[in-house]
């Protein structure tokens, strides 16, 4: 068998508006692959309801690939150990993949097989996928490339791949390590292009009218967000078909979409560009404030935290693998200022809970959330205040919380006033909102704190925005409750 070209899958699980496969079908002889990697699946950010997701995924790919002539072959392993045996068999002609702005694993794997690829001489192509730019200098005109990326053609499917003959396509298995715990999602979606594709006709058509009064909701935002967050994290459809396609449409539901899918890229361009974001508070002054803390974390990561619509949504959330963007940063806020939790420990489990989870977004608006970046508005969601926005009969809050259903709505969201021995939460809303503020300011006061938040300013501030490095005084203006606003993410 000739060398061949490799088009190394990971998260681009589909054919169309794939610039490596096509590139590379136009060379030679093509092996689709796809590494099923127990390291990255051990993670602690990884679950079984987002392998579930993806490994339906692959079953579709492979057969759109199979359709084309060629199947998608699938191995488990390490993928330098997987790309060498395939070297030694039958010889790399080039090695071809998209871009990935992934988790630290993923850094630091992608950074291993770029050194096997130079040690035997391998080209390995990556092209980006999205509107975000590699080894970038400056935010300085990022808006306008994005534009240009998104505004480019979409790039078809081969016509044909050729049938690599005696190479078994391999099994895709049902469960990519054996230690990955069991994470029953009843309500998730379901995997796969066929899917994406219905449910992004099915918003243009007829749920984008109501979008900007839909999103805000828990009660209304199932059914009335794009639900498109998941098959764009998997690569099912690509950002450039997805806006291609929604600039047919017209209204103010498809222009606030599109905002969104602007900020998305926009988010994932600050873990590109600095990938310890993960892991380490932006500011430097933010670090190590809030201390571990296990039984309040069990408490809010199980929805029993006695705030009936907090403990709502994360039952919610557990049960669908997605929830609106706004009640994402209600939960966040209420882990980091009324719990005073550490970022990094609520993010993991909303990361596991997430099947949507993309860490560029995510890491980002955990940071934003729990006041870390410095250069954000600081939201402080009151959870109760949330939920009679929101919520104001009750009716989410019955339903996730059956324990309260017999709670006079009057009393829904703070039912320990009633008396009677409901129980009271396990922090006071209204003292620890305060008591998080106090501390936030006296950090905020710190001699040396701007000169931080402005050098973050000018690497990570939006342009499109037309923010300046903000002043002390525009700071301490900005500390407040959150009470509505631009929401600065994918909110999809």
């Amino acid at each position: 068998m000739s060398a061949l070209h490799i088009v190394w899958f990971k998260r681009d699980l589909r054919t169309l508006d794939h610039r490596p496969l096509a590139t590379a079908a136009e060379r030679g002889p093509v092996l689709p692959l796809y590494v099923v990697e127990p390291g990255f699946w051990q993670q602690p950010d990884a679950s079984e309801r987002q392998w579930l997701f993806c490994r339906e995924s692959l079953v579709e790919l492979r057969q759109a690939l199979a359709n084309l002539g060629q199947p998608l072959v699938v191995r488990r392993g390490d993928v330098v150990q997987v790309l060498e045996r395939a070297r030694r068999q039958f010889g790399i002609d080039g090695l071809w993949s998209h871009e990935e702005t992934g988790n630290g694993w993923t850094y630091q794997r992608d950074k291993r097989v770029g050194t096997w690829a130079r040690q035997h001489g391998i080209v390995w192509s990556e092209i980006p996928q999205f509107g975000v730019t590699r080894r970038m200098r400056s935010r300085n005109g990022w808006a306008k490339r994005w534009e240009a990326q998104m505004a480019e053609s979409i790039t078809p499917a081969p016509a044909e791949l050729q049938l690599l003959e005696g190479i078994d396509p391999g099994e895709i298995p049902w469960r990519p390590c054996s230690d990955l715990l069991s994470d029953e999602c009843p309500q998730r979606q379901i995997g796969g292009r066929s899917i994406g594709l219905g449910e992004l006709s099915d918003f243009l058509r007829h749920r984008a009218p109501r979008y900007q009064r839909a999103m805000s909701s828990p009660n209304t935002a199932f059914t009335g967000c794009s639900r498109l967050s998941t098959y764009l994290t998997w690569g099912c459809l690509s950002m450039r078909e997805v806006l291609q396609t929604s600039r047919n449409h017209s209204g103010r539901g498809v222009s606030s979409f599109e905002s969104r899918l602007h900020w998305h890229c926009h988010f994932i361009q600050k873990l590109e560009d600095q990938p310890a974001i993960e892991f380490s508070d932006f500011h430097p002054f933010m670090r190590g404030i809030r201390g571990a803390d296990a039984e309040r974390l069990r408490a809010w990561s199980e929805g029993r935290t006695g705030v009936p619509f907090a403990d709502a949504c994360m039952r919610a959330l557990r049960a669908h693998g997605w929830i609106n963007f706004r009640m994402r940063a209600m939960l966040m806020s209420f882990a980091s200022y009324n719990l005073w939790l550490p970022w990094r420990d609520s993010g993991l489990h909303l990361a596991r809970q997430f099947v949507d989870y993309e860490p560029g977004i995510h890491w980002s608006q955990c940071q934003m959330q729990s006041g870390s970046t410095s250069i954000n508005t600081i939201r402080i969601y009151n959870p109760i205040k949330q939920g009679m926005d929101h919520d104001p009969h009750g009716l989410f809050i019955r339903k996730w919380c059956p324990e309260l259903k017999d709670v006079p709505s009057i009393h829904i969201h703070e039912p320990w006033m009633l008396g009677g021995g409901m129980p009271a939460p396990i922090v006071d809303v209204t003292t620890s909102m305060q008591d998080a503020k106090d501390r936030i300011w006296e950090i905020r006061r710190s001699a040396g704190f701007d000169r931080h938040a402005d050098a973050i300013q000018r690497r990570h501030g939006s342009r499109k925005a037309g923010l300046k490095p903000t002043t002390a005084s525009h700071r301490r203006q900005r500390l407040q409750p959150h009470k509505g606003g631009q929401q600065l993410s994918l909110g999809l």
